[in-house]
């Protein structure tokens, strides 16, 4: 959890800082633009890995039982004694 959230703030700080800075925004306003897209790409990153991790538990959980769910193969009949 930590890595997804560091690697997006990392990716929101870099895109909130270039493009300020391709707007030609002054040093104050570029860094705090990176600073609020820090902020959201941390948290959009955050959410986006809940929701990858409960797609993933859910298909885990569904996998498992219908592995549950399946017939068991029927056994040959045994042979009579015949007396």
């Amino acid at each position: 959890m930590k890595f997804v959230f560091l690697s997006g703030g990392l990716l929101g700080f870099v895109i909130g800082l270039l493009t300020s800075w391709l707007l030609d925004h002054a040093a104050d306003r570029v860094f705090f633009d990176a600073s609020v897209g820090c902020l959201v790409g941390a948290m959009l990153f955050r959410w986006f890995w809940t929701v990858v991790l409960a797609g993933l538990r859910d298909t885990v959980v569904a996998r498992y039982r219908a592995s549950l769910a399946v017939a068991p193969v029927p056994s040959l009949p045994r042979p009579q004694k015949t007396k």
